[in-house]
């Protein structure tokens, strides 16, 4: 029986990728920061990742595949390298946010920079940003060129973009769910609703995990869903799951961003669409309605502000229902 060991199991990613593996017959160990009863059928140990060695301690005997869904920068990446002895594979998730455009500009600074501008989907040989200690996307670029450069055992480097699936604490889709459990009739989609950001569910990305270990294939794959979905056509496939119905108002272009109304978590100026070598089966429509599911059943006994702690962090309302009603009265186009 093949044997996994993951680096933040018990995340929406972790979860995803554990229970594939172990629908296939996969024995998995799960290594989180808490302990977590989330996972059944798989062994549990909790493990401080800000702790030099971390893994050495808690990695006690050899495993085929060791999967980090944590790995930041440089530092993480040597924790993976330090155990390489005993492992059969390597397998980080990344970010699509390392992609930048043909003049520098960068989702991490797109609010400072101006939105990049890409010509076509984005591919894995897509221009990346410069690894440093800047942000986000330029650490991640540091823990990928550290596993690449000094790995001694097969490496896939993952790389979706906007992630849904249960257990997020990102759930974008809480945007549109909580409108419509709160009854609004006519929801505002900025830039008209054309908006794409490039879906990726966690399935996909268990997929890729599979793919990468059977087959052969590059080190570094983006991860992306069948289909890449307008605002637009977000808004309507949470409607068609849920059985509910709203209005989407579509808004003017504005020339800033973020925009100032209808800022939904997809909203953004120019399109950032991923191509990818292992595409997922599943359009997002096919693949959302467990991220739904979820998402309506926690927040019936959770505040959505402590569950989804990322989602909440935005530097502004995503529920100022006085501004939408505002927006909706200026624009009259409707999708």
């Amino acid at each position: 029986m093949p044997s996994a060991f993951i680096v933040g199991g018990s995340g929406q990613i972790g979860i995803a990728i554990a229970c594939r593996l172990i629908q296939d017959g996969w024995n998995i160990t799960v290594g989180s920061r808490t302990s977590t009863d989330v996972l059944s059928g798989c062994e549990h140990v909790v493990i401080n990742t800000q702790q030099p060695d971390y893994l050495k301690e808690c990695l006690k005997q050899p495993t085929d595949v060791l999967i980090s869904c944590l790995a930041f920068d440089a530092f993480d990446a040597q924790q993976l390298l330090s155990v390489q002895k005993s492992v059969g594979r390597i397998v980080v998730i990344s970010s699509a946010s390392v992609y930048q455009d043909s003049v520098g500009r960068t989702l991490d600074e797109a609010g400072e920079c101006g939105f990049p501008v890409f010509n076509g989907p984005i591919s894995e040989q897509t221009q990346t940003v410069a690894a440093g200690p800047q942000n986000y996307s330029t650490r991640k670029m540091l823990m990928e060129n550290e596993l690449r450069q000094y790995a001694n055992v097969p490496i896939t480097v993952l790389r979706p973009c906007a992630i849904h699936g249960p257990h997020s604490k990102h759930a974008r889709e809480w945007w549109f769910v909580k409108r419509l459990l709160d009854g609004r009739k006519r929801i505002p989609l900025a830039y008209g609703g054309r908006s794409r950001f490039q879906t990726t569910s966690t399935a996909a990305i268990a997929e890729a995990v599979i793919n990468s270990i059977e087959n052969q294939l590059p080190d570094v794959l983006n991860v992306a869903d069948a289909d890449s979905p307008s605002a637009v056509e977000i808004g309507n496939s949470i409607m068609q799951v849920m059985n509910m119905e709203a209005e989407l108002v579509l808004l003017a272009d504005e020339q800033s961003y973020p925009p100032t109304k209808g800022a939904s978590p997809w909203s953004i100026q120019h399109p950032f669409v991923c191509s990818a070598i292992c595409r997922s089966e599943l359009t997002y429509q096919a693949s959302v309605e467990p991220a739904l599911q979820w998402l309506i059943g926690a927040t019936t006994h959770q505040d959505w502000q402590s569950l989804l702690p990322q989602l909440a962090s935005y530097p502004y309302s995503h529920f100022d229902y006085k501004l939408d009603d505002e927006a909706c009265q200026l624009n009259s186009n409707t999708a």
